[in-house]
């Protein structure tokens, strides 16, 4: 340290030199937040995994829904104009028509009032985001339009964060300096904390910019918020722990490099302890698997600058102005003893038992009814106020937000799955999928509108095959019918021409008349075989020769016909006649020959039927005509990808797709596949899941998972650390537990806050994991002044020393706790229902942990164990 006074000029000009040039040269953090901050799960889990699938397949675009609320009198015509206009828009890839009679229940409301576009965009969360700019520069002043998806919310959430970081950094200085001025009742002092911190913000964030550009290093849209709350929060209580020992000090006769060697060996080594807790803390979620936690460990890169800066900078002003650092106060709070704390110390040494009860009954009952309720709903995070909220609104009031944010399965496989063998059972895959609660509709190839095509079901086209066999039955009695009056207008005319000289042609009537009545036994046991059997093989080739003798019948009487040609009037009304009978006999071959085709391909379905290997398992057949079949074929292409390895299927909830519930039901939405597809095609492909509600589930997943690990690590680092500066396993164990019941009894009272009164869902995902890093990592702080000083006073005896140690620190401690808290309450304005959350924990917990854990709790344990508070070790005697 007398190094660095010695040359105290030339390491202010290096920092400040160094400030300016990384300041000029590092990238625009901000935006590097916006670009590259999003929440990016990891790579492995099933969300990602299933976009990964569907780029590989050259299938990664994303939909935004445009939302049109129309009014009664608005036509129809202006919407198809301004649906045309956006196709043309460079990064459209597809626009589903709300007009298609497919599309139209889907998409329309009932009241007609509400009108959902998908449209199908490709790019980064930027573009998608200048696409919707776009959009909205088409759409007239007459119709009113709203654009939302998760990209869309993505960038309002960014925006929303920007904008609150803007109002934390200004509200975080002037509430600090306030304090301050409140505190020191000093002009000067406030500024020489706001300097030294400014200098190593302004460091801190040029050197994330750097790494994060060059190495990417994690970052997210919290990590500016929480470097600003935390830097100016403990370099500040770090300043205040300094400062008041400097002016111990001075007021101890000490000249000003004296005050400022003792202060930094006395407090200075209580400074480094708790900066190294926290570089710890935050260190530890570099072993977080989700990027968003592992953002925070930029906070670690700037707790480090600011010790460096503490260290070199601040020393310059100590030794420079001396007194007048404090000008104009004559003195300062901290040089007296906190009669507060000196009282509740004294207290807690005579009545520990007592004050341990006190505390439980203070914090139990909030930590017992903590639900542990958490949201996953990202649309809460911003304001009403931007439209790709107003957007999720419109259409949970028109249509359903479900259907705008459907659950994508993807299922990917070695060998074609959209054959006529394997189709089947993603019918029966859908059906399955419709029977789990709040499943509104799942849309796939075989059934692309949400509801399932009755062609393609065994009963329905037994039933179509039943019918037809009634109707071929119903035929043939007709065609019985109209050749036996047939036969009976030929034996009339027989009569007639028996008189006459025409015998020949009578001779040939009465062939004629002969064969038909043979027809007509024929046709009887026919219909009779179909009407019991309905044996179509047998069936069709007698008709095929009953046909055949018709023909031979109709070219006889056309010869007769013919035999009647120039003969007398009466042969000429028996010629019309007997051409009449001719084309009742052409008629009925005609029609059984129709009969014998329709039974011919009604005998190749129900062939087909047979050899199908999958039939009874599914009850769905698809002939070789359906598969051929245009409308069909767009229905494989649009759900399928990888030349049919890949296909994919969307469900739509009737419940908010960002809910605790959709996850439940996502979650039910995975059993039901993984138990449909066992012994089916299906069985070995790789099926993903995709849509914000996977994300929500994968969410849910990694954190909590997450802040297990993180809990661990960092606990088990800390008490490591805390065991060998303190030569004890027994204090770190309760500083530690002391720390718990602080976390869990305040994010238990902001769960109340924010659930019971202001009816949120719950508090959000990301809200235990910071609060937990931050209050740990700073609470822990507070108890190593406390104990620090403990140890300098341990030779007054533990109970003198640790009443000393509470009147000395007590100050410094409540005004620490009160300053931090005061920069992480400049969080409450930014709009970012995260940010003002973890702002409630933290604050919560900062001054109960400064006004009542630490002051009543630590001193009571502390004399409960006596000696043992150095376990296993022994007290180092003085």
């Amino acid at each position: 340290m007398r190094l660095i006074v010695k040359f105290k000029w030339l390491i202010a000009a290096i920092i400040l030199m160094l400030t300016a040039i990384l300041s000029v040269c590092s990238p625009n953090l901000t935006e590097l937040a916006n670009q590259k901050g999003q929440s990016q799960l990891p790579v492995d889990s099933m969300s990602e995994r299933a976009k990964d699938i569907l780029k590989s397949a050259g299938e990664d675009h994303q939909t935004i829904s445009v939302v049109f609320k129309l009014d009664q009198s608005l036509r129809h015509e202006k919407l198809v104009k301004v649906i045309d206009q956006i196709k043309k828009i460079a990064g459209v890839k597809g626009i589903t028509s709300p007009f298609d009679k497919e599309t139209r229940d889907q998409l329309i409301s009932k009241d007609q009032k509400t009108v959902l576009l998908p449209v199908m965009v490709e790019g980064s969360d930027q573009q998608v985001e200048k696409i919707a700019d776009n959009i909205y520069k088409m759409v007239p002043d007459e119709l009113t339009a709203y654009i939302t998806g998760a990209s869309l919310i993505n960038r309002d959430f960014a925006h929303s964060s920007e904008e609150g970081l803007k109002k934390t950094e200004i509200i975080t200085v002037f509430l600090i300096v306030g304090l301050l001025l409140v505190v020191f009742r000093s002009i000067v002092t406030p500024f020489i904390p706001m300097i030294t911190v400014g200098f190593s913000y302004l460091i801190s964030q040029s050197l994330l910019a750097i790494l994060v550009e060059h190495i990417d290093f994690p970052i997210s849209t919290f990590t500016q918020t929480f470097l600003v709350a935390i830097l100016f929060g403990i370099g500040t209580d770090y300043c205040i722990l300094l400062l008041t020992r400097f002016r111990e000090e001075l007021a101890n006769g000490h000249d000003r490099i004296e005050s400022t060697l003792i202060a930094y060996r006395t407090a200075g080594k209580t400074l480094f302890i708790s900066g190294f807790a926290v570089l710890i803390g935050f260190f530890a979620l570099g072993f977080a698997k989700f990027a968003v936690f592992q953002s925070a460990v930029g906070v670690a890169v700037g707790v480090g600058v600011l010790m460096l800066v503490l260290y070199t900078l601040l020393p310059l002003f100590m030794v420079t102005l001396g007194e007048k650092l404090f000008w104009p106060s004559k003195k300062v709070f901290s040089h007296g003893d906190n009669r507060l704390w000196s009282f509740l110390g004294k207290q807690s040494v005579a009545r520990p038992f007592l004050f341990i009860i006190i505390t439980a009954v203070m914090t139990v009952p909030f930590i017992l009814t903590y639900d542990d309720q958490i949201s996953f709903d990202s649309t809460s995070e911003i304001s009403s106020s931007y439209k790709s909220v107003k957007g999720i609104k419109a259409i949970k009031e028109g249509i359903g937000e479900g259907k705008a944010f459907p659950v994508s399965i993807v299922i990917k496989g070695e060998n074609k799955l959209t054959t006529a063998d394997t189709i089947p059972f993603l019918g029966n895959l859908s059906q399955a999928i419709e029977k789990v609660e709040h499943v509104d509709s799942v849309m796939t190839i075989t059934q692309p509108t949400g509801k399932k095509m009755d062609d393609l079901y065994i009963d329905h086209q037994l039933r179509a095959v039943s019918d037809g066999l009634e109707k071929t039955t119903k035929g043939l009695d007709d065609a019985q019918s109209g050749l036996t009056t047939v036969e009976e207008g030929l034996r009339k005319i027989i009569g007639q021409v028996a008189s006459s000289a025409t015998s020949h042609s009578g001779s040939s009537l009465a062939d004629a008349a002969k064969a038909l009545g043979k027809i007509n036994r024929q046709l009887g046991i026919v219909s009779k075989q179909m009407a019991q059997t309905g044996n179509v093989s047998e069936a069709v080739p007698q008709l095929t020769v009953i046909s055949g003798q018709l023909v031979k019948i109709q070219s006889s009487l056309q010869q007769v016909n013919q035999q009647f040609a120039g003969q007398q009037k009466q042969a000429g009304t028996l010629k019309n006649y007997l051409g009449q009978l001719a084309g009742g006999v052409k008629s009925a071959k005609a029609g059984l020959v129709k009969i014998a085709d329709g039974m011919t391909k009604s005998r190749q379905i129900l062939k087909e039927m047979s050899e199908s290997k999958n039939l009874n398992d599914t009850g769905i057949f698809i002939p070789q005509q359906v598969m051929e079949n245009k409308d069909f074929q767009k229905s494989i292409d649009h759900y399928s990808f990888s030349d049919g390895k890949g296909v994919q299927l969307s469900v739509g909830l009737d419940i908010n797709p960002y809910s605790e519930q959709a996850i439940t039901t996502i979650n039910e939405i995975k059993k039901s596949v993984a138990d449909e597809v066992i012994g089916t095609p299906l069985k070995n492909a790789t099926i993903m899941y995709g849509g914000v509600t996977s994300q929500n589930a994968d969410l849910k997943d990694i954190s909590t998972t997450d802040l297990s690990r993180t809990m661990i690590i960092m606990v088990v680092g800390l008490f490591f650390v805390l065991s060998i500066l303190f030569r004890s396993m027994m204090m770190p164990i309760y500083m530690l537990a002391s720390l718990f019941v602080t976390y869990y009894t305040a994010v238990s009272i902001t769960e109340f806050i924010f659930v019971q009164i202001s009816g949120d869902d719950g508090i959000s995902w990301a809200v235990p994991f910071f609060s937990f890093v931050i209050l740990i990592a700073l609470g822990i702080d507070y108890s190593i002044f406390l104990l620090d000083r403990f140890k300098e006073e341990i030779h007054l005896g533990i109970s003198r020393g640790i009443v000393r140690s509470m009147s000395k620190m007590g100050s410094v401690i409540m005004t620490a706790a009160i300053i931090l808290a005061g920069t992480f309450a400049a969080m409450m304005p930014s709009g970012v229902n995260t940010l003002m959350q973890v702002a409630t924990v933290v604050i919560i917990g900062l001054l109960l942990y400064g006004l009542i854990i630490l002051p009543i709790l630590i001193p009571s344990v502390i004399i409960s164990f006596g000696e043992g508070n150095w376990w296993p070790f022994s007290r180092k005697k003085e």
